[in-house]
């Protein structure tokens, strides 16, 4: 099943629900892995191979080639 990429927009909403501050400027992936840590996961994004961990809402763009 593919998975729709998420936008850098939607990123931001996300980042600001966990009251990250100064996102804005960080490209996708920086934000991407600050998100995670708020989390309390691993900032794992683009950094495993074959990863298996799902549901990720972020596996669309990470397992990409």
């Amino acid at each position: 099943m593919s998975q729709k990429k998420i936008t850098k927009k939607e990123l931001l909403v996300k980042a600001a629900e966990f009251g990250l501050k100064g996102v804005q400027k960080l490209k996708k992936d920086a934000i991407i892995h600050a998100i995670q840590v708020a989390e309390g996961n691993d900032a794992c994004f683009s950094n495993i191979q074959n990863c298996a961990v799902s549901p990720c809402l972020y596996r669309a763009e990470c397992q990409t080639s």
